[in-house]
């Protein structure tokens, strides 16, 4: 949001601060007014606004009561409102900030001085916004494959010791799938490294395709790709496999020649063992063997390990 296209709320019950403030604010922002804090919370669920300027004098609920409402709600708690009052005694000021306010004005405010005090809240809002969106930038590098925006290794290491201790917990079932694209180094040699990345990101969506919400996928390195499958026994866990395997033997790689290729995968299956598994790599080891097993007899499929 650019500081200067910023929406601000006025909440004030004297037609003759509205006027000045409108004038003050109207050339550079969008400004909108709510006569009392009533009016205000209902313009708030219907409009984005990026400032309020909040009068605690008003007849019903006064500034103080509207803030604490708001800083109560998450969809308006980070909104910054910046009061304005006649108020000039100690108590008045602590409670404002109190209650949540970001600075506060007294009337009669100076011009230079209340456009500086909003420009200022505005530019931190931006701040902390942009800071917000680099914060999820940098986990979303952290958890994901970049070439499959699925989690990487690390990430699912943590998430499924997580889905490990939970199904121990309620003694819920909970599955996974080790899945390998069969004659991959093939591909690269015969197609090129581009062609096979192209097939890892072929594999990487149809699984997405397959994801439940509770689903964890992962990259997990290479032509190597693992699922969770939370409150899934090892028998649907499989069926979802062979509809995984089916998918993807029917899916088709273009390349930019014009020719068309297509891969298998091979996958294994296995279930945690509520009682006796001390890691997620316990069945990450058997879903290992299923897939190995998988190999040793022709490829092309899926098989569990109990």
């Amino acid at each position: 949001m650019p500081e200067d296209s910023a929406t601000i709320l006025i909440v004030d019950d004297t037609k003759s601060n509205i006027t000045i403030l409108m004038e003050l604010l109207s050339d550079t922002y969008d400004v909108i007014v709510a006569l009392d804090g009533s009016s205000a919370i209902e313009t708030l669920k219907e409009e984005h606004v990026d400032l309020i300027l909040l009068d605690i004098m008003m007849p019903e609920m006064d500034g103080y009561e509207v803030c604490e409402i708001l800083k109560q709600d998450k969809d308006l708690k980070d909104i910054p409102i910046i009061f304005i009052t006649a108020k000039t005694d100690e108590e008045s000021i602590e409670k404002a900030y109190d209650v949540g306010g970001m600075d506060y004005v007294t009337k009669p405010f100076k011009p230079k001085e209340l456009l500086a005090r909003v420009k200022t809240q505005l530019h931190i809002q931006k701040l902390l916004t942009d800071l917000e969106a680099s914060r999820q930038a940098l986990k979303e590098l952290a958890e994901r494959d970049p070439m499959t925006n699925l989690y990487n290794r690390r990430y699912f290491a943590t998430i499924s010791e997580q889905n490990l201790k939970m199904a121990q917990r309620y003694n819920y079932e909970l599955s996974a799938i080790m899945l390998d694209i069969d004659k991959f180094k093939n591909v690269n040699d015969t197609y090129g490294h581009s062609v096979g990345d192209d097939v890892i990101v072929m594999i990487a969506n149809t699984l997405k395709t397959f994801e439940r919400e509770s689903d964890v996928v992962s990259r997990f390195g290479g032509e190597e790709f693992v699922v969770l499958f939370p409150q899934t026994s090892l028998e649907t866990a499989a069926e979802i496999s062979e509809r995984i395997r089916l998918e993807i033997e029917k899916s088709i790689v273009n390349l930019e020649d014009g020719q068309k290729i297509s891969v298998t995968v091979s996958i294994g299956v296995s279930q945690v063992h509520n009682t006796n598994d001390g890691s997620i790599n316990d069945v990450i080891q058997r879903a290992d063997e299923g897939l190995y097993r998988a190999k040793e007899s022709g490829r092309n499929r899926v098989v569990k390990i109990s």
